[in-house]
C-alpha cells in the first residue's frame, strides 16, 4: 500500500527543521529530517508495511512529538516518508542512544537508505557527546547485524553483542512466539 502525500502544515516545515535537514547522498533527492506529530500515522504505517514490531499509531505519534530529536524520517522529492529510525538518550544510561527501530519502504530498499539514516544519527548524537550506541537484533535478522557491523567498523568503534531478552520475556499468546533479542553496544563514538 503506498503511501499517502504528506501535506506541508502535516511535514512541520520550520526554520530549525530545515536546518537539520540534509540530502542523503546516494539516495537521490532523499531529504533526512526529524520527525513532526503529522509524521506518526506515516511511521505507524512504514513499520507495519515493514514487517516490524508494530507499535500503536498513538505511540508513534507521541514518538514524534517527544522523541523528534534523536529520530529522523527520510522524505523523497514528493514529501513522502521513505525511511525512519526512532530512539532515545536512555534514562539511566546518559551517554547511551537507544535505537528502537528503523524502517525502509519497499520502493527505497537496496540503495543504502537504513545506513544513511544509521550514519545520520550517529553523527547528531555523537554530537551532544554521547558515546554508545544500543539496539536489540534477533539472532536471525542478519540484514540488521550487517548494518549494525559495518556501522561500528566504519567509526573504528566496536560492537559487543549479548543476550538481553529471552523468549520467556514476551508475551506467549499468539501462535509463534517473539523471538530473543541480543543487545549490540558501539562504541566509544566520536563527532
Amino acid at each position: 500500500m503506498p503511501l499517502k502525500q504528506i501535506r506541508a502544515a502535516d511535514r512541520g516545515d520550520s526554520a530549525e527543521r530545515d536546518q537539520r535537514s540534509v540530502t542523503a547522498a546516494g539516495s537521490v533527492g532523499v531529504r533526512l529530517t526529524p520527525p513532526s506529530v503529522g509524521d506518526g500515522r506515516h511511521l505507524w504505517a512504514l513499520a507495519r508495511d515493514c514487517g516490524l514490531d508494530v507499535n500503536s499509531p498513538y505511540a508513534y505519534t507521541l514518538w514524534c512529538r517527544d522523541f523528534a530529536g534523536t529520530s529522523v524520517v527520510a522524505r523523497d522529492p514528493g514529501g513522502r516518508v521513505r525511511g525512519f529510525v526512532t530512539g532515545y538518550v536512555r534514562p539511566d544510561s546518559p551517554d547511551t542512544y537507544f535505537l528502537w527501530q528503523v524502517g525502509v519502504h519497499a520502493a527505497a530498499r537496496g540503495r543504502g537508505l537504513a545506513r544513511q539514516m544509521l550514519d545520520h544519527i550517529g553523527d547528531r548524537v555523537a554530537e551532544r557527546g554521547l558515546r554508545h550506541l544500543e539496539a536489540t537484533v534477533t539472532p536471525d535478522n542478519t540484514a540488521s547485524r550487517a548494518l549494525f557491523a559495518s556501522f561500528a567498523r566504519d567509526r573504528g568503534a566496536s560492537a559487543e553483542w549479548t543476550p538481553l531478552f529471552d523468549t520467556c520475556h514476551f508475551p506467549q499468546d499468539g501462535p509463534e512466539e517473539h523471538p530473543p533479542e541480543e543487545l549490540v553496544r558501539i562504541g566509544p563514538l566520536v563527532p
